[in-house]
């Protein structure tokens, strides 16, 4: 028998349905905060770097810095909430 066809049907293709439109929604919604997170971070270190020259740059810079890193850890749960909602078992594969 394949199954294939019987893992979108009935509950189990309702089921997909939901978690895959709500996984969307929550991992864009995420990509969303993470990219302001970063965007604001990145600019208070551009803010700190202008106003203090070259004594403050490593602090803005680690402002920077700091916000960028959380920006790509929460692209990176973000793919994982949509991979999960789309049922991906193994989905670096």
């Amino acid at each position: 028998m394949n199954n294939d066809k019987n893992t979108n049907s009935g509950l189990t293709g309702a089921g997909k349905t939901v978690t895959s439109t709500l996984g969307n929604t929550v991992g864009g919604l995420a990509n969303t905060v993470g990219g302001v997170l970063g965007a604001a971070s990145r600019g208070v270190g551009e803010t700190v770097n202008g106003a203090t020259g070259g004594l403050g740059k490593p602090l803005g810079d680690g402002v920077a810095n700091i916000g960028t890193g959380i920006e790509g850890g929460v692209a990176s749960v973000a793919q994982g909430v949509k991979d999960a909602g789309e049922w991906k078992t193994n989905p670096k594969k």
